[in-house]
């Protein structure tokens, strides 16, 4: 049987957390609106507690019917659970901190508050008839047997799935799929995966994840967030499709389009080379590759860019081969003679105004 993995985005509440970016309430209802339609599982639409447009925004999400699932971010306090169903929020995530960092440091190394907190917070919003997710802040630091003790305590509250946050970026593939897979043979919980990008392994980890037995990750479009950012949503799930198989209820193809809606909305670009998504992850400069190419597609790409909405592109540049100077120029309607066409490739190689 195929593994079916969910995709939890938090673009709208962790990825807006990029220093510099906020969005108005158009812009969250426009990237909430393109997210459900590409069959994103669930929307973390934001943080209601805050008040003011960020309130209006999840409220305006939540009204709007998508397929997609809405949730919410919540502190572990029963003020924050209310402004979620004043927005009109079915289900919330509730966050608190599970690692000796966090605790000593937000309430006095008082691990007993941790749990009765936990426990009132997810109590209320049962109460209110509001499916509730837990994220444990910090999990990749935590004490492995009061992680444990915390996951099997909230698993007998009720709640439908457990967020293991890799909060500062820390961790590798390796340790992670080791934490997971304990997790995953102890527990039936279902596990979600929210990964930093801090050391560039968020991508990484959430894939390992999976592997070890998470059942959702928890994505941002482009890997926009805090810091070095988030798993980023096209990535994994190319990564889970073209390496594993592992398809999702995302439409592949239209990852690049809504790569581009967020970059215009931000007004932050792609680096070129970003995967999948970059300008330049189907464009090809190399004659050896050119050649290969023309040949046979598999030789320099290791998948169609079709799949996920974008078109193979050759360009002219110092690595150019006569053969890919020949096609293009053929492309272009201005054909050259042989005599042309090695001059041409002589400055190319050489001329560095030409470069430029």
């Amino acid at each position: 049987m195929q593994k079916t993995i969910l995709i939890n985005d938090t673009t709208l509440r962790d990825g807006e957390q990029a220093a510099g970016v906020a969005f108005s309430i158009d812009d969250k209802f426009k990237i909430a609106y393109h997210l459900d339609a590409i069959g994103v599982n669930e929307i973390e639409a934001g943080i209601p507690s805050m008040g003011g447009d960020e309130f209006l925004a999840v409220q305006k999400i939540a009204k709007a019917g998508f397929n997609a699932q809405i949730t919410s971010w919540n502190r572990a306090l029963i003020h924050d659970i209310a402004m979620s169903k004043k927005a009109g929020i079915k289900t919330v995530h509730i966050s608190i901190p599970v690692s000796d960092i966090h605790i000593k440091a937000k309430f006095n190394g008082n691990h007993g508050k941790i749990l009765s907190m936990i426990r009132d917070a997810v109590q209320y919003a049962k109460d209110c008839d509001m499916a509730v997710s837990v994220g444990g802040e910090d999990s990749g630091r935590a004490e492995t047997s009061y992680l444990f003790d915390f996951i099997d305590y909230i698993s007998k509250l009720g709640v439908y799935k457990f967020r293991y946050c890799d909060t500062v970026g820390l961790l590798d593939p390796f340790s992670l799929y080791e934490k997971i897979q304990q997790i995953t043979e102890l527990f039936s919980l279902p596990i979600e995966i929210h990964a930093h990008n801090d050391l560039g392994m968020a991508t990484a980890n959430a894939f390992a994840a999976v592997k070890a037995g998470a059942t959702y990750v928890n994505t941002t479009i482009n890997g926009m967030g805090e810091r070095s950012g988030n798993t980023a949503l096209e990535e994994i799930i190319a990564g889970l499709y073209i390496i594993e198989d592992i398809t999702t209820t995302v439409t592949m193809r239209k990852l690049k389009s809504l790569s581009n809606l967020l970059s215009s909305i931000t007004k932050i670009k792609n680096q070129p080379w970003k995967p999948v998504v970059g300008s330049n992850s189907f464009t090809h400069e190399s004659g050896i590759h050119i050649d290969g190419l023309l040949k046979s597609t598999d030789t320099y790409e290791p998948f169609t860019p079709a799949l996920f909405g974008s078109q193979r592109q050759f360009t002219l540049g110092k690595h150019s081969g006569k053969m890919t100077i020949e096609k293009i120029s053929k492309q272009k309607g201005i054909p050259f003679s042989e005599e042309q066409l090695a001059l041409l490739k002589q400055l190319m190689t050489t001329d560095n105004d030409f470069q430029g």
